[in-house]
């Protein structure tokens, strides 16, 4: 729980890589952040309609943000390790899809970390990729504003303190089963919520 930005999209097959990498490695210098390389050069024949268990690209870590993942799969659409792991073998639909899916939290991490790294995802979805889509909890990303996004952050400090001053002030009771208890925090946090 807490804000968060959304992502999917493809490798541009006319892009490069290694240049992708570079750009992102010299961004994360700048700013001192953690980051990771993976493979640096797709497969010679191109995409493959299936993957391998290798992860091309890089990821880097804002200080207070989950990593944001500029990682790809053979087939050159965006991915990570752990959505490989817990959903590349899968044979059910329903969670093969979620192969493709990133998010990264940003709550921690604040507004001005959040709005450079739409800025950061931005830049480098108009140079090397393809079919990116982009939903942002923030609404930093469609919409530009910083009075907005500021706003958003403030909702979801906001829910989560109440969330937190729930669980610490409204225990279970000993008769009480889990689904009980869960429903009456959940009305608790709605009620509160509204005032």
């Amino acid at each position: 729980m807490g804000l968060s930005i959304h992502y999917s999209g493809k490798f541009n097959p006319k892009a490069s890589l290694i240049e992708m990498i570079d750009e992102v490695t010299e961004i994360a210098k700048t700013y001192d952040w953690n980051y990771k390389i993976y493979e640096t050069e797709f497969p010679q024949l191109g995409f493959d309609k299936e993957y391998s268990d290798k992860i091309y690209g890089i990821d880097f870590i804002p200080p207070e943000s989950e990593p944001v993942f500029l990682c790809f799969l053979s087939n050159g659409r965006m991915s990570n390790s752990a959505h490989l792991k817990f959903f590349g073998n899968s044979s059910n639909t329903d969670y093969q899809k979620y192969l493709y899916m990133i998010a990264t939290k940003t709550q921690h991490a604040g507004e001005q970390v959040h709005k450079l790294i739409i800025h950061i995802l931005r830049y480098i979805s108009k140079k090397y990729l393809q079919n990116f889509k982009m939903r942002d909890e923030g609404h930093y990303w469609e919409t530009g504003d910083e009075k907005i996004l500021e706003e958003n952050f403030k909702l979801y400090n906001q829910l989560l303190d109440l969330v937190a001053d729930t669980l610490q002030n409204l225990p279970q009771n000993s008769d009480e089963n889990f689904d009980d208890y869960f429903d009456r925090l959940l009305k608790h946090i709605n009620k509160n919520r509204k005032k």
